[in-house]
């Protein structure tokens, strides 16, 4: 394979997958605006800065590059965000992505893998869920991400494509040694909120939402880890098929709620964390959990850290080195 382009490589999940992919001795271009992510996670080697809405230039480094294989990371990706303004939602999530594929076409670049999530299903019917469960997301954002896929389908099979979908659970944890890790602004995710609390630059942990159909109350989430998943993108260069849309679940298999998450926290870090109950947040499904059998049947794929405390300690070694994420360390 010649060289491979990531779009948002330079965010959190993003550099994971730089990392892991230029450690199996790939050529990998990073493609980044810097709205979100940092530079500081991917170095300056074979950095591009610049959108991916721009598609003369995208096409012209697709062409200059060689590149086979696009790894489309670049998105909007805030649920609560993606209510209160649906339409950058499906600016950035759909149009802008439809540039990406259109660049991908013009240069004759065939491989596509999309980074997907299971907001895809919305509310399930059961858990854990199955790539072929219904599709009904309940926020813009689990919408752009459905229709995107429905797009990458109808290309693949009009235009010859070999496309591959992965849907994320939540992402979660650090690079094993705390040299890359999560870093957000604002930060909206659950395990770095909590940990914050931990390192005392807050000075307490908000539970939104106490009265969901749930074993205590709190929201179910199925958290898989950042390197896993990374790896998992690695797996899916060799599972790829022209003219086809492939689709795969990423997670652990195993639902923790947001007060499993705190007591969890508590005991890998040895703080007591305060907590505050709170009303719900917009367009928050009570339970999602993965069945993530077929990736493991078809792509290979087995999670090194399959545990919650285990996510839950790379990311305390993460952040607890980096308070203030890449602007500060200690």
């Amino acid at each position: 394979m010649g060289s491979v382009l990531v779009t948002g490589g330079a965010g959190y999940v993003g550099c994971h997958i730089v990392r892991t992919l230029r450690e199996r001795g790939m050529r990998v271009l990073v493609l980044d605006n810097l709205s979100t992510g940092h530079r500081e996670s991917v170095g300056t080697e074979d950095f591009v800065e610049g959108d991916v809405s721009d598609t003369a230039s995208v096409t012209r480094v697709l062409r200059e590059d060689s590149v086979d294989l696009i790894y489309h990371m670049a998105a909007c990706a805030l649920v609560e965000e993606s209510v209160i303004d649906p339409a950058r939602y499906y600016e950035r999530n759909i149009s802008v992505g439809l540039s990406l594929v259109r660049a991908a076409l013009d240069a004759g670049t065939g491989g596509f893998v999309f980074s997907s999530s299971a907001g895809v299903y919305g509310i399930p019917e059961s858990v854990p869920i199955e790539e072929s469960a219904a599709r009904r997301p309940v926020n813009p954002y689990g919408r752009s991400k459905a229709i995107f896929e429905g797009i990458l389908a109808d290309c693949a099979s009009a235009y010859g494509i070999a496309a591959l979908s992965l849907r994320y659970f939540n992402a979660a944890g650090a690079w094993p040694d705390g040299s890359i890790g999560e870093d957000h602004s604002p930060e909206t995710h659950l395990i770095p909120n909590v940990l914050r609390v931990a390192l005392g630059l807050e000075p307490v942990f908000r539970i939104m939402g106490t009265d969901y159909p749930t074993p205590d109350g709190s929201c179910v989430r199925d958290f898989v880890h950042v390197c896993d998943l990374a790896e998992a993108h690695a797996l899916a260069a060799e599972a790829l098929e022209r003219g086809k849309l492939k689709v795969f679940n990423l997670g652990s298999e195993c639902g923790a709620s947001v007060r499993e998450v705190v007591a969890t926290a508590e005991k890998v870090t040895g703080k007591e964390i305060p907590a505050r109950e709170e009303g719900r947040r917009a367009g928050d499904p009570p339970e999602l959990v993965a069945s993530a059998g077929k990736a493991k049947k078809e792509l290979g794929w087995e999670p090194k850290f399959p545990e919650l405390g285990q996510i839950i300690e790379t990311a305390w070694k993460w952040h607890s080195s980096h308070p203030e994420g890449y602007k500060t360390s200690r």
